[in-house]
C-alpha cells in the first residue's frame, strides 16, 4: 500500500483545493419573454430559440 512519505501542509492543500469551486450560471437574457433563463435550456414559459416548444393549454 502505498504511504505518503510526508505530511501534505495545509498550504498545499489548500492550493490544490482552490480549484474546486462553484460557478456562476450560465444566464442569458431572453428577449421573447423579457425574463433570465439557463443557456440551452426553455425558459420558464415554454419558448426554445424564439419557437413555442411547451405547449401550456392543458388538454383532458
Amino acid at each position: 500500500m502505498a504511504v505518503p512519505k510526508r505530511k501534505t501542509s495545509k498550504q498545499r492543500k489548500r492550493q490544490r483545493r482552490a480549484h474546486l469551486k462553484l460557478d456562476t450560471p450560465n444566464m442569458q437574457f431572453d428577449v421573447a419573454t423579457g425574463e433570465y433563463r439557463l443557456s440551452h435550456h426553455v425558459s420558464p414559459s415554454g419558448m426554445y430559440k424564439g419557437e413555442k416548444v411547451i405547449d401550456d393549454s392543458k388538454e383532458a
